[in-house]
């Protein structure tokens, strides 16, 4: 769990990180369900990583909400053996109409800003359908993960955020 200020308001969000582990897959299904956010992380050293984002897509769009929010994320940019440059993982994230970052979690380089981002568009979304049902003549919104929203848009629940 952890919490994230976004625009002067807390955000919870549950992380849950199965490191693209086969043994995960099943219960990772679970959670694409209730997942308001993704991050689908590869290592620009594990060129097998950043392939197998495409099937990590393929799951979430079978298992997902179609509106959930993913961002991809190319970890260990500090790396010296890097095999998947920059512009490869910016052109994966386009191709998927998603924002890309690249992180360093040893040199704590863009980090916070990836989950801040993800945090950011989940709360957006959010706001979103609230003033949508609230146009619509309705008085709150339940989101995915049991996230209930008041009438202001803020949430009494934590946001699910599911694995890379």
């Amino acid at each position: 769990m952890k919490t994230i200020e976004v625009d002067g308001k807390k955000v919870k969000v549950q992380i849950w990180d199965t490191a693209g582990q086969e043994r995960f897959k099943t219960i990772t299904q679970t959670y694409y369900k209730g997942a308001m956010g993704i991050i689908l992380s590869y290592a620009v050293n594990d060129r097998e990583s950043f392939q197998n984002i495409e099937n990590w897509m393929k799951q979430i769009r079978q298992h997902a909400s179609d509106d959930v929010c993913k961002i991809l994320v190319g970890n260990k940019s500090d790396m010296p053996d890097r095999v998947v440059d920059t512009e490869e993982g910016r052109r994966l994230a386009d191709s998927y109409g998603i924002k890309f970052f690249e992180t360093s979690a040893k040199e704590d380089l863009n980090v916070n800003d990836a989950f801040h981002t993800i945090a950011r568009e989940i709360k957006e979304k959010i706001v979103s359908r609230e003033s949508d049902k609230a146009t619509a003549g309705g008085s709150g919104f339940t989101g995915g993960s049991g996230t209930k929203l008041d009438s202001k848009g803020k949430s009494d629940k934590k946001a699910g955020c599911c694995p890379n």
